[in-house]
């Protein structure tokens, strides 16, 4: 191996024995590995961000910053995250991310082995190196539906309107999420709900650590009676977004859309990122609205038919069009919308002309009829009327058995089968409990 060796990161906790013992073995050039200490998990960070290619990063398992965020950025820059387990933990690590484990007490030989086998030897020449992110596993999920608008306009009754509505249809009947991902989370307050947790923080907590199954996520939902939908509880506080890390955030969503055929997301609308204004900080303020849209089959975009509300509409469908979501994935929205079917063509034919400048393949949108006692049954916790939650899980309902899964694998072509090359069923009974089942 001649010009080539191991580079790798280390991360442990102060006087860690193995920590020692491998800076030992590459001062002394026993083993052919470079090895960098750090001191913290920021700098970890750092070292990984800044250009050098890295064979592997080794952590110790007591380091209270080891989650799936820290992991995934390892893996991001191509190097294999081997952590250093001392058994007096039972997180199941290779859910979360990491390529493989030692045991505390690992001598050279085995280092030298779990490098060969995960670890890719480096030239000394190599320096700059170019890393994408694994694609995430194929794999059924279910729809999700971002519903967005300016303040003021709506936004949250309409989301909990599609969720009703969708959950009224049998196919989908406590099968619906209506998940609280705004900065400012009212579902709590609009479904009257007395408790202030678990909710989405404990819900991306569980994954910052761990890899919760189906039952536990949905043992961190509240079920909303007589609307055939389940409710995740939002941010408690406006400021809380900032203990949500962006990749346990990703694969918590990821988790509940194999929980739930469908997931409606009450989120705000900004969408800024470190791009557009410079900041990492608004980037990550912003982190809710930008991950669910960016993942989102379907986006609704709330509005209403005054001069305030179209013009609200327009400039939140700019944003979605300039985030990068297709225009026929929006849905827009007109809400308290007037009975009159002349002023709704007008509200109609006001919006096609702001937006025509934008893209003139928008869908029509829609008209959310304006009922003045919904204020009355929000507050007697009683479910909205079917003249609101109709028109809109109609619409979205249609719109998502046309579109095509976000996330739905690509690139697999079909395999002919030989007729005959399935089978039969041996019990004909079989075929009656499988239509009872599909009906």
């Amino acid at each position: 191996m001649t010009g080539e060796r191991f580079v790798v990161l280390g991360l442990a906790q102060v006087r860690a024995p193995w920590f020692g013992e491998v800076g030992r073995w590459a001062t002394a050039a026993s083993v052919p590995v470079d090895f960098i200490r750090c001191v913290s998990a920021e700098e970890l960070r750092a070292r990984l961000a800044g250009g050098r290619q890295f064979s592997a990063v080794l952590i110790d398992s007591a380091i209270p910053d080891l989650d799936r965020d820290l992991i995934d950025t390892a893996t991001a820059a191509g190097a294999a995250t081997i952590i250093v387990d001392d058994g007096l933990r039972s997180r199941a690590w290779p859910s979360l991310g990491a390529t493989a484990m030692l045991p505390s007490a690992f001598d050279r030989d085995d280092l030298m082995e779990i490098l060969a086998q995960h670890g890719k030897a480096i030239e000394r020449r190599e320096s700059i190196r170019s890393s994408h992110p694994p694609e995430p596993a194929p794999g059924w999920t279910g729809r999700l539906v971002a519903v967005t608008g300016a303040s003021g306009m709506g936004t949250s009754v309409a989301a909990m309107a599609l969720a009703q509505g969708i959950g009224a249809d049998s196919r989908y009947r406590d099968l619906t999420l209506l998940a609280d991902f705004a900065l400012d989370a009212d579902q709590a307050m609009l479904h009257d709900a007395r408790d202030i947790m678990p909710g989405l923080q404990e819900l991306v907590e569980a994954h910052r650590s761990g890899a919760p199954d189906v039952p536990q996520v949905r043992s961190l939902v509240f079920d909303v009676d007589g609307r055939g939908h389940h409710l995740l509880l939002g941010l408690r506080r406006h400021r809380d977004w900032s203990v949500l890390r962006p990749r346990a955030m990703a694969s918590a969503l990821d988790t509940l859309l194999r929980s739930y055929r469908v997931v409606v997301a009450d989120l705000e609308a900004d969408l800024e990122g470190e791009d557009e204004v410079g900041s990492i900080d608004v980037e990550e303020r912003n982190m809710l609205s930008r991950t669910t849209v960016g993942r989102a089959d379907l986006v609704v975009a709330v509005g209403a038919g005054s001069l305030k509300g179209l013009h609200a509409l327009t400039r939140v469908v700019g944003d979605l069009l300039a985030f990068g979501v297709p225009p026929e994935r929006i849905v827009p929205v007109l809400n308290r919308s007037a009975r009159s079917v002349r002023q709704r063509a007008e509200a109609t034919r006001a919006f096609g002309e702001l937006v025509a400048p934008l893209s003139r393949s928008l869908p029509t949108p829609i008209h959310v009829p304006d009922r003045r006692q919904v204020d009355d049954l929000l507050r007697d916790g009683a479910p909205l009327p079917t003249q609101i939650t109709k028109p809109l899980a109609a619409a979205v309902l249609a719109l998502l058995e046309r579109a095509q899964p976000v996330g739905a694998a690509v690139g697999i072509d079909p395999v002919p089968l030989a007729l005959g090359s399935l089978g039969h069923f041996a019990d004909a009974g079989l075929h009656a409990d499988l239509d009872e089942e599909a009906s």
